[in-house]
């Protein structure tokens, strides 16, 4: 559970300077050094494969030992943290916290439901009222015990999650507090001002379109590139607004007066530095084209799955690490989805009811793999898996169910062995597997190009059903011929019981019968 050094790159780096907490190494006759990191080869022998740390160059002051004893201050709780989720172990992915959380719903309300049912239970006239006061209190604390019993599992999924969201944080804002004392010594400060309170000034365009007498007629409005920072809350008020452009700016949040613009059908909030998402954006519900990509958000909201007459919807080149779980069962009418260049482990199972899907773009991911509802969107035509590098390793077999795809890309991943069902892409006409250690199909068949690979797959296929089908024949047979020799035996044993039989009565009857008096005489 170390700080990610792409993410915190001075928190890891003072981490790794805390002898408590820095991470073991190999034991080597000579100490590696953090400030004094192993010459290069051509001007050492020493083939040491310590880490040469850059930062200190970007940053020399990182190697002042009065600044580093300031930021070991600032970590100290960040430290502590980190020890406990080593011990808890890797973060539990959106889709099951979601589950986890309908789970404790369903228990609490069923809950309710029993000590609804306990609290009307009629009196049995036998028993006094006392008695069955406590009587009653003691099925009401037994089914306590047994929801929160049943809730517990639960509750420690949600428990877990929560704790690496604090952590999160913790990171993040022990980040920024380092790269402040980082500013302050650079600077020559010996202790942090702080800043002024800044005043801010509403674009002059936003004035305007707020005090023109027909503002609420208007229907388009375009604020790309003017470095707003804020957007009024009046602007909700322009409920004719049918395009909004708001791209290229330094908007931190949208407010949640937007949800005003009721119809409102294209919204570009691209290229700023959103963290987050207003929840009242679900409120838009003819919103058809959505471009949030570009900015700093790490979740999505789950009200965006109300947008229910979305067509476009671009998040790329965020921090996104997971897609709100019933976002396939609202937005049914999607055609384009794009969340590349995001940090996304998984997709929920419900992107399977996207049955609108055309294109689906999530290139420069962390995908571990797909979900078997992948298999649904039988309309998709263009998928991209490219650059999930390492966490890409198998794809499942209902990829061949996806019978409209015409060009896939899964290039830059780990890929061994493509789904035996592939060959069941008729439609494929572009078909990229760079950076792949293949085996099937191999490499020969895949530089022949994609009506090749098709070939080769269809025909693997082929083999493997024709292979499957002997050997149940052949089950079939080993459990027939029993039963037919059973069925011969028996047969058998009753032929020659019965001809026994007959010779046997036959030869009876005969050496009881009257000898022929003729055949005497003749003796």
């Amino acid at each position: 559970m170390d700080p990610n050094p792409k993410n915190f790159p001075i928190l890891s780096y003072v981490m790794s300077k805390l002898p408590s907490i820095a991470p073991k190494r190999a034991t080597t006759t000579s100490e590696f050094d953090i400030e004094q990191p192993p010459l290069p080869p051509s001007a050492s022998v020493s083939t040491s494969k310590e880490p040469h740390f850059e930062l200190t160059e970007q940053m020399p002051h990182l190697t002042d030992s009065k600044v580093i004893a300031s930021m070991r201050l600032a970590v100290a709780d960040v430290a502590q943290t980190r020890s406990i989720l080593q011990t808890l172990g890797e973060r539990p992915d959106h889709e099951s916290v979601d589950t986890a959380k309908a789970k404790i719903d369903e228990i609490e309300a069923k809950l309710a439901n029993d000590l609804g049912q306990i609290g009307l239970s009629p009196r049995p006239a036998e028993v006094d009222s006392l008695q069955w006061r406590a009587q009653l209190s003691e099925k009401e604390e037994e089914c306590r015990e047994a929801a929160e019993k049943e809730r517990q599992i639960y509750k420690a999924v949600v428990s877990l999650d929560e704790m690496h969201e604090s952590y999160e944080k913790m990171l993040k804002e022990a980040e920024e507090r380092l790269e402040k004392i980082y500013e302050t010594a650079a600077a020559g400060d010996d202790s942090m001002e702080e800043n002024p309170e800044v005043v801010e000034e509403v674009d002059e365009e936003v004035v305007r379109i707020l005090q023109d007498p027909s503002r609420k007629g208007i229907e388009r409005v375009n604020l790309s590139g003017r470095k707003l920072r804020f957007l009024p809350e009046a602007f909700g008020r322009l409920s004719r607004l049918v395009v909004l452009d708001l791209s290229n700016n330094q908007l931190e949040v949208i407010p949640d007066s937007i949800a005003g613009l009721e119809n409102l059908e294209e919204l570009n909030l691209s290229s700023n530095v959103l963290v987050s998402v207003a929840d009242s954006i679900g409120l838009l519900l003819n919103l058809k084209i959505l471009d949030v990509s570009g900015n700093k958000l790490t979740a999505l909201p789950d009200s965006i799955c109300h947008c229910r007459s979305l067509v476009e919807f671009d998040a790329s080149f965020n921090k996104l690490t997971y897609l709100p779980t019933n976002i396939g069962y609202e937005l049914v009418n999607l055609r384009r989805l794009s969340i590349h260049l995001n940090k996304i482990r998984s997709l929920p199972s419900s992107i399977g009811e996207m049955s609108s899907l055309r294109l689906l773009d999530v290139h420069f991911n962390e995908l571990r793999g797909l979900p078997l509802a992948i298999g649904r969107l039988t309309n998709l035509e263009i998928l991209n898996l490219s650059s999930n590098f390492s966490d890409l390793t198998e794809l499942p077999d209902t990829l061949g169910d996806l019978t409209s795809l015409k060009e896939l890309d899964l290039s830059n991943n780990q890929i061994h062995a493509l789904p035996d069902t592939f060959g069941r892409l008729d439609n494929l006409t572009k078909l990229n597997l760079d950076q792949n250690p293949l085996v099937i199909p191999p490499t020969v068949v895949v530089n022949e190009g994609v009506e090749a690979v098709k070939f080769f797959m269809a025909k693997r296929w082929l083999d493997i059903l024709e292979e499957e089908e002997r050997k149940s024949m052949l089950e079939v047979q080993e459990q027939t011929q029993p039963s037919l020799l059973t069925r011969s035996t028996s047969w058998l044993n009753s032929v020659v019981s019965s001809v026994s039989g007959t010779v046997s009565g036959y030869l009876g009857s005969v050496s009881k019968s009257n000898v022929d008096p003729y055949l005497n005489q003749q003796l």
